[in-house]
């Protein structure tokens, strides 16, 4: 009887923190930019200078240990860890291994089952990113770029608790809405602000032992990361059932070519000779600074899906869609308030800004618009001064350049011909050009009136009030 094998799944957690400033410098940590330009003395490494700790980072690591239900340890400590790369301007990089800010937390995911399960987290603990290699092909040279070298990160390091990749993307996707919400980081996988290394190894089930591990690199999408699991686990399964060995290693995964290789073998603490950082003194966090942090925590999903459902009333696919991301929750929430319409917000956020994202290639973080716009939009289309299809036309104007709909409506001439002579005259003549439609409507086709509707609001140049269109239209059939 073949072998049955269960994987065992811990997640390594890289997060780039929101600041506009490095750890230990004042250098920028904006995306982009050209090489070596965002870069000072204390980020390259240079002899004789100082990291001086910055702030917001304590605070930002601080909130999302709070909200994944971690110990906030009050006295803390920062680490070198060492290692030789070029990216690696010091030959070490500050860290936290003794004793790390956040330990002992866990985060509830929701399973496609319907089941929730805990996932646990180890530990979260700050540390600075390195630089970045830039490899030359054609001229066979590497360049380095310290841009990137000092942007501050945590580390969230979960507990072997995932056992598929379904577990693995619920738990990713729950860390990147808490800290979305928190405004910690944008956790743009595309961009590297939120990078995965995941540890897996197999075991025969029912096994309490577990087998050797690998950690997998260079995921940065969720497809990246279920592709690289059922890869990797298939690959210790192979090695197995062929009475081989597992070595514990780091491996490299190439989407591309749905294929893992390996990179180094697999380095343990020790190999880092870690020591306390000599050039930074312990970090002590007050009740009161913690009191402070904790009370600026903000309404997460589960919470605000609640309350949307008892305030505003709107279907919980609606709901689930909305929160789904701060951005559109703060769009409803903004807009809701200005015009008081929950349900004309959510029916625009689900049908024409959703439709709007997915052709343009855009996630709702793009999204420039000001929400006072959109309300007003709204408040148009219900007083009747411009009818459904002008509207929508006047949204993507909106969208692209956050107009003013009332002043674009107004330069434009799109107000809706609500005037029953002007509206007679051209149904009149409608119903004369179209005497088949005529016909087949007096026969019992009803469609055949969203023909001549059609038709009379194309003579209108989409402008007419289509209720009054219709009303006409009926009467004089």
């Amino acid at each position: 009887m073949a072998k049955q094998y269960e994987t065992v799944i811990g997640l390594e957690v890289h997060v780039e923190l929101a600041t506009k400033t490095k750890i230990f410098c004042g250098c920028s940590t904006a995306f982009g930019g050209e090489p070596n330009t965002h870069t000072c003395p204390v980020c390259t490494g240079m002899p004789g200078s100082l990291p001086v700790l910055n702030r917001q980072v304590v605070e930002y690591a601080a909130a999302v240990g709070l909200a994944t239900n971690c110990t906030i340890t009050q006295n803390c400590k920062f680490d070198r860890k060492n290692y030789f790369y070029p990216d690696n301007p010091q030959n070490y990089q500050i860290s936290q291994l003794y004793l790390p800010i956040c330990r002992n937390g866990h985060v509830d995911i929701e399973l496609p089952d319907g089941t929730t399960k805990a996932i646990r987290i180890h530990e979260i603990h700050m540390e600075e990113d390195a630089g970045k290699l830039v490899h030359d092909e054609w001229s066979d040279v590497s360049y380095v770029d310290f841009n990137r070298s000092g942007v501050p990160l945590i580390e969230i390091v979960s507990e072997p608790d995932m056992r598929n990749a379904d577990e693995v993307i619920a738990y990713l996707d729950k860390l990147r809405l808490i800290i979305q919400y928190l405004g910690a980081s944008d956790c743009k996988l595309q961009e590297g602000s939120m990078r995965a290394d995941v540890n897996l190894s197999v075991r025969e089930a029912g096994s309490s032992v577990f087998g050797t591990r690998t950690e997998t690199k260079n995921l940065n999408s969720f497809s990246a990361i279920a592709h690289a699991i059922e890869a990797e686990r298939d690959r210790q399964i192979d090695i197995l059932e062929e009475g081989g060995q597992v070595v514990q290693e780091t491996r490299r995964w190439d989407d591309n070519k749905a294929y893992s290789y390996a990179m180094r073998s697999k380095e343990d603490a020790q190999d880092y000779r870690y020591f306390p950082d000599p050039d930074l003194v312990p970090l002590h966090i007050s009740d009161e600074w913690l009191e402070q942090i904790r009370a600026r925590q903000p309404e997460f999903k589960t919470e605000k899906m609640a309350r949307y459902r008892e305030e505003f009333g709107i279907p919980d696919y609606d709901i689930g869609i909305i929160t789904d991301s701060k951005k559109l929750a703060d769009l409803f929430e903004e807009t809701t308030a200005a015009c008081g319409q929950p349900k004309k917000v959510s029916n625009w956020i689900m049908g024409e800004l959703m439709r709007l994202l997915k052709e343009k290639e855009m996630e709702p973080e793009e999204i420039s618009f000001s929400p006072k716009n959109l309300a007003k939009l709204i408040e148009l289309v219900e007083a009747g001064t411009i009818n459904g299809n002008v509207a929508k036309d006047v949204f993507e104007v909106i969208f692209e350049q956050d107009a003013d709909p009332e002043a674009y409506v107004r330069e434009h001439s799109l107000g809706q011909v609500s005037d029953e002579g002007a509206l007679r005259a051209a149904v009149e003549k409608v119903i004369a050009d179209n005497p088949q439609s005529v016909e087949d409507y007096r026969s019992g086709k009803e469609k055949a009136i969203g023909f001549l509707v059609g038709q009379t609001m194309k003579a209108m140049k989409g402008k007419a009030n289509p209720g009054m269109v219709n009303r006409i239209l009926k009467e004089l059939l």
